[in-house]
Formats: C-alpha cells, structure tokens, sequence
C-alpha cells in the first residue's frame, strides 16, 4: 500500500485525514514559512492570496520530498491565508494582534484560501507534482468584545490562519460558510 507522508504540522489537517481514514506519517516542513512569503510577495508584488498559498504549499511538500522517509510515498503538502478586504491574513501568533484581528472581522466575511500540493515520490528519480487551491466564503459573527478576549484567551486562534477555526472552540463565531468546509480546516 503507498504511504501518505503529510508535510505539515497542522493538527486540523492531520485530523481530516484521519477522519476520512487515511492515517499519515507527519514530517514538519522545513522551509521557512515567513521567509518564503515575504520573498514571494516581494518578488510577486501583484499577487493574490490564493497564489500564496499554492506557494506556499509546494515550498512545504518540496521541502521534506528530499529527504529518505518520504522515498515511495505520496507527499501532501499544504497552506491557508484568510483574505479579508484586499489583505493576507496569515497565523496571528499574538495574542493583541488576534484581538484586534477579530475586532475587524466580526460582523463581516472574508475568504479563506487553502492550496494544496501532492508530489507522487514513488519514483524518487522523477517525482510528479500536482496542486490545487480552493476557497471558501466565511461570515463572522458579531460577537462582544468580552467573547473575542474570551476566545483569544484560550489560545485556539492563534497559531491558525484568519486567527478561526470552524472545528473547535471559534466555530461557534462562524454565522455561516459559501463553498467547502473542509477548506477552512
């Protein structure tokens, strides 16, 4: 049977995937997320989130089909960024910045972006690469100051892309979606 070797360090991923069956090894990348985008938007002034995040998933699966564990797998590598009235919205990572992230969000909608990239590295000689991205509508609710420090507090928001999730605690912040859920996991 192939292997699925995901080159990702997202729990929500690891956990779709497990929910539809498949049980991936995880390798974490080892490209440097935030050095890639700010390289890419430099070299890419005109580009759009979407095309970051297909960049951004390549760079990571590219970045582990090198190494031996992935030789005769299939390697999954992915990104998210959240588009919210003409900018990118990545991963917060501070507690004030997800703060004031959600202090714009509510009450309004943005688009989350995810892309994917498949390398087949069953022959190590000529891996074949593929990649997709998709994107889907997401409203925010008008929640309370005191619910968005609530929701911060907990931690949740900030190591993923928009500073949400619709599979834990911030789904209940999430009046409603357009498109795919499994593209804002």
């Amino acid at each position: 049977m192939t292997r699925l070797v995901l080159a990702s360090s997202s729990p929500a991923r690891h956990a779709m995937l497990k929910a539809a069956g498949i049980d991936p090894e995880v390798l974490i990348p080892t490209a440097d997320e935030q050095a890639l985008s700010d390289q890419f938007k430099t070299n890419n002034p005109n580009h759009t989130t979407s095309q970051l995040v297909a960049y951004l998933a390549d760079a990571k699966a590219e970045s582990v089909v090198g190494l031996q564990e992935t030789f005769g797998a299939l390697v999954l590598g992915g990104d998210s960024a959240l588009e919210f009235q003409g900018a990118t919205l990545g991963k917060p990572h501070l507690a004030e910045v997800a703060i004031e992230r959600w202090k714009q969000l509510r009450g309004n909608h943005g688009v989350l972006h995810s892309g994917h990239c498949l390398i087949d590295n069953r022959d190590p000689a000529a891996p074949k690469m593929v990649s997709k991205t998709s994107s889907t509508k997401v409203y925010f609710a008008n929640i309370t100051d005191a619910e968005i420090e609530a929701y911060v507090a907990t931690g949740e928001p900030l190591k993923v892309a928009g500073a949400f999730t619709i599979d834990g605690i911030g789904g209940a912040f999430i009046d409603r979606i357009e498109g795919d859920a499994q593209t804002v996991v």
